[in-house]
């Protein structure tokens, strides 16, 4: 316990599912967390006071990360309550499935908007600030389609996820001198609340016939990655991808 004492995180989209269990096992540690959410408040409300109940201090706010004004007047709202920001996780992301010929100009630009470009505005307006107090920790929560592209119908997702792996090393090259640390954390099959509906191509058992370990992962096993990254732990890993899914792919 208190692997993170002092410390402030930062977790989008941490309204339900990895996002949530991140958000809750950092606050367990020790960690002021800034809980956010886009468009339902009563979740991120539910974590934050949750957080509260158990000890833990967090603040929630509400934000659309693809846009830079938000994402900064969220940061900065965060910093004014808590102090400067030492742990950025970037969790949001959108998975339309979608044929590449049927894939509209905007709905391309939208969905890398969302979960590719918003992992840069984080480390635009934060690595700065880290690298003043020379540490930080930077986690970008991909998706193992972006390394395996074994989804069909979702070009735009697996660019995103691909580019953000990209964008994690060239940060980890040039931020390292300042002590800041960037990994990339890549779920497999992970047990969500999800809409169903995108994801009716997954044959469930297959998938199950595939992992060595039987059963599907949890957010908490994506949390535990993220903990041991940005704790004291993490301190010597860089640039890499930490890959939670069960054995179903080993690179």
């Amino acid at each position: 316990m208190g692997r993170l004492n002092g410390k402030t995180a930062i977790v989008t989209g941490s309204g339900r599912n990895i996002g949530r269990a991140i958000a809750e096992l950092f606050a367990s540690e020790g960690a002021n967390v800034i809980v956010n959410g886009h468009t339902n408040r009563a979740n991120v409300d539910e974590v934050v006071e949750g957080i509260r109940s158990r000890g833990g201090n967090a603040t929630g706010f509400m934000a659309d990360v693809s846009k830079p004004d938000e994402l900064l007047a969220m940061i900065d709202a965060g910093e004014a309550e808590f102090g400067a920001i030492d742990i950025a996780v970037s969790n949001v992301g959108r998975r339309l499935r979608m044929k590449f010929e049927d894939i509209s100009i905007g709905a391309w630009q939208d969905i890398l908007n969302t979960n590719l470009n918003s992992a840069f505005y984080m480390a635009h307006f934060l690595v700065p600030r880290m690298r003043a107090r020379n540490w930080g920790r930077i986690i970008h929560i991909s998706g193992y389609d972006g390394f395996t592209g074994h989804f069909s119908e979702r070009a735009a997702n697996v660019t995103a996820k691909a580019g953000m792996h990209g964008l994690t090393k060239a940060i980890a090259r040039e931020a390292g001198i300042h002590n800041i640390t960037c990994n990339t954390v890549v779920p497999g099959a992970i047990q969500t609340v999800r809409d169903e509906k995108e994801y009716a191509h997954v044959n469930v058992e297959r998938v199950l016939d595939m992992l060595a370990i039987k059963n599907f992962g949890q957010p908490r096993d994506i949390a535990e990655a993220c903990l041991y990254l940005a704790a004291d732990s993490g301190q010597f890993i860089t640039g890499q991808a930490i890959h939670v899914n069960g054995g179903e792919y080993m690179f």
